[in-house]
């Protein structure tokens, strides 16, 4: 499973964040995205369009990686699998989900926001996470500080990351790569500006 993250992580420096509140005109979001080189998306479950959402896009684009974000227990974790998700994303974790994880054997980036956390997911085995929120858990000075303590321990952080400071959180090393809502709004039908987005957002380099 942490193999799988490592490289499903690395595809993408920005993995956009999306809402997705209508299925609408749904293949010319992916569409937009694919061609503005986004290779992994996660598809929050916020909406009653996200399971849903996920299985049109598992069939339709088997190219692109799509995370199940905000899984809050197992029976979200269950559905998002079988929905066609490849890996599951969480604001936080519960020992119980963390465990379920484990058990069905589908990858889980947990959310975290301290070095408790951390530790406690550290003994399940779990090397990546999702920072949430990033900037309002202490920003970049925050993360640069779990670099000593923690050196095997890799980050997508996520939260008031956007174009502006996206290549200074790219920049640190234990950072993969960062998550964003600013690349496909809730507004998703202007697909050129989405894919603008997207290219701008694909070539960022995680060297200032």
């Amino acid at each position: 499973m942490h193999n799988y993250l490592k490289t499903t992580l690395s595809l993408s420096p920005v993995m956009p964040v999306l809402t997705i509140n209508t299925l609408d005109k749904i293949e010319y979001l992916f569409d937009a995205l694919i061609e503005g080189n986004i290779k992994v998306v996660e598809i929050t479950l916020r909406t009653k369009n996200a399971l849903r959402a996920i299985e049109i896009v598992s069939k339709k684009f088997a190219s692109l990686k799509i995370g199940a974000g905000t899984v809050l227990n197992g029976q979200d974790l269950q559905s998002v699998k079988e929905a066609g998700a490849t890996f599951a994303v969480s604001p936080g974790y519960t020992e119980k989900l963390a465990s379920k994880a484990l058990e069905i054997k589908f990858p889980f980036l947990p959310g975290v926001s301290n070095s408790s956390e951390i530790m406690n997911l550290l003994d399940y085995g779990f090397k990546f996470f999702k920072f949430f929120p990033a900037q309002s858990a202490g920003g970049i000075e925050y993360i640069k500080s779990l670099k000593g303590p923690f050196p095997d321990v890799m980050f997508c952080p996520t939260g008031g990351i956007n174009l502006n400071n996206a290549s200074e959180w790219l920049s640190q090393k234990n950072v993969i790569c960062v998550g964003g809502s600013w690349i496909v709004t809730n507004v998703i039908n202007d697909f050129n500006e989405i894919k603008k987005n997207a290219v701008i957002a694909s070539s960022l380099s995680n060297k200032l």
